[in-house]
């Protein structure tokens, strides 16, 4: 054999066992992204499968998935790989309870710490301004993205591209009712558990005990019923979903009524009562009783409703249908419904990972069958 050949024999054993090498690592490895010059740097650690507590679903632009509200951190997904970000990488805390993306492509992950920003090549912490005396910044602009930080705030958190500004509630006329009939209580009533943006770019705020804030960008509107927070059995429910139909109907939290909603009446800096027209919702023995986490509408319309303990519900419009979700013989706690940029259906859970519909049946999503 001439020293060519053989020197091209080794060459070719030194690859396919690198290659070896490299396989038997694989979930192992990091992510590489690029800094600013060029260079890879390591970004997250590529791993298997994903937490069984993942409680938030987002597809941004580029269709990458990404799964927060774990105790481990946030997860990408491509469809080839799945990656782990933590606070090693940057992130600023693991509790996230929504990701957003912005027009340049930017992901935005709003945790109870902080807002984390990632553009693709490390995560940064978006800084709050400090309040101007007498200003407190309420303004909307088509580009302005809407954090909640956590369920304890006294009001939203606006970022402007630039700035990130803290806005307070204007108080309502349940505060007083409330705090005389919980003295001690160790939360705050004024804190968001739902952020919603219309077609017409009102941007709604459920409360934990306080009802709905909505505002068009001039004025701060009101509303509260007492069903919308408060479950029949007496318990304390919070808005958790809002979403407007097909229709122009804005659904809040259970579904016995839909509300129209209607000009105000006057302009002011002060909280006023909404207006709005009521109206039945699903008319349905099988709808009493039942709260939602989380709402979404599929490409035909119809609205789709998941409950915490008691799977899904869909209703077209003529009828209501039940969508049990278990993990083999597990109950699944739901969390989130979500549609993707294909207008497939995904569940986040509190304790099964992730589902997707497949037409029929929500399953669970095993990514170690899709991981290429």
């Amino acid at each position: 054999m001439s020293l060519k050949l053989k020197m091209t024999t080794y060459k070719i054993i030194l690859v396919c066992g690198a290659l070896s090498l490299c396989s038997s690592c694989s979930w192992q490895i990091k992510s590489k992204e690029l800094n600013t010059s060029g260079e890879a740097i390591s970004l997250g650690e590529t791993v298997a499968q994903i937490d069984q507590n993942a409680l938030i679903i987002f597809q941004d632009s580029k269709n990458n998935f990404w799964f927060g509200g774990n105790k481990k951190g946030v997860y990408k997904y491509d469809g080839h790989s799945l990656v782990l970000y933590t606070e090693k990488d940057g992130l600023i805390g693991t509790d996230v309870l929504g990701i957003q993306e912005d027009r340049l492509g930017n992901i935005y992950f709003d945790a109870t710490q902080g807002v984390s920003k990632f553009d693709g090549q490390r995560f940064t912490t978006l800084q709050i301004m400090e309040k101007s005396t007498g200003n407190n910044e309420w303004k909307s602009e088509p580009n302005d993205l809407w954090f909640r930080m956590g369920w304890n705030s006294d009001g939203p958190y606006r970022f402007d591209g630039k700035n990130l500004y803290h806005l307070e509630f204007p108080r309502n006329e349940m505060e007083n009712e409330f705090s005389s009939r919980n003295p001690n209580v160790s939360y705050n009533p004024y804190g968001i558990y739902h952020l919603y943006k219309d077609s017409k770019a009102n941007i709604w705020f459920g409360t934990s005990n306080l009802g709905v804030y909505k505002y068009d960008g001039n004025d701060i509107s009101w509303m509260y019923e007492k069903h919308l927070t408060e479950t029949p059995e007496g318990g304390s429910f919070g808005i958790r979903s809002i979403i407007e139909d097909k229709d122009g109907f804005i659904w809040i939290c259970n579904p016995r009524y839909k509300f129209r909603i209607l000009p105000d009446n006057s302009k002011t800096n002060d909280p006023e009562p909404m207006n709005y027209q009521r109206e039945s919702g699903i008319e349905s023995t099988r709808s009493k009783g039942l709260y939602f986490m989380s709402m979404t509408l599929d490409n035909n319309g119809d609205l789709w409703m998941a409950t915490y303990d008691n799977g899904v519900w869909r209703n077209s419009g003529n009828e209501l249908f039940h969508y049990p979700i278990k993990d083999g013989e597990t109950d699944v706690m739901l969390f989130s419904i979500y549609k993707d940029n294909q207008g497939a259906l995904w569940l986040g859970t509190h304790n099964a990972g992730v589902f997707k519909y497949n037409g029929e049946l929500f399953e669970k999503f095993e990514f170690s069958n899709h991981i290429r």
